[in-house]
């Protein structure tokens, strides 16, 4: 019996599905979790599209967004704005 890998950027289909994945990796993992997946939200939406919106390469973004990667902040933040998203601050409650 053959079976496939599963990647998560095959089930990345919609916004709220996005949103909901960063949301949560964000709740729950580490610095390299947020990259990882931002690079699996990124080839989900398609890395050519990622390209000409941010100006960054295709194999630049590959470098950036994979595991033990370090990219600077402007790098997160182009990725994030295209792909849909935005960093917002609130309050934490003590």
């Amino acid at each position: 019996m053959d079976s496939s890998k599963f990647d998560i950027a095959d089930y990345l289909d919609s916004n709220e599905m996005i949103a909901e994945y960063l949301n949560t990796v964000l709740e729950e993992g580490d610095d390299s979790d947020i990259i990882i997946a931002i690079g699996h939200i990124a080839r989900a939406i398609g890395m050519t599209k990622i390209s000409v919106e941010t100006g960054l390469s295709r194999p630049s973004l590959y470098k950036a967004l994979s595991e033990g990667a370090k990219p600077q902040f402007e790098t997160v933040r182009k990725v994030l704005k295209a792909i849909g998203g935005e960093i917002r601050v609130s309050p934490v409650s003590t």
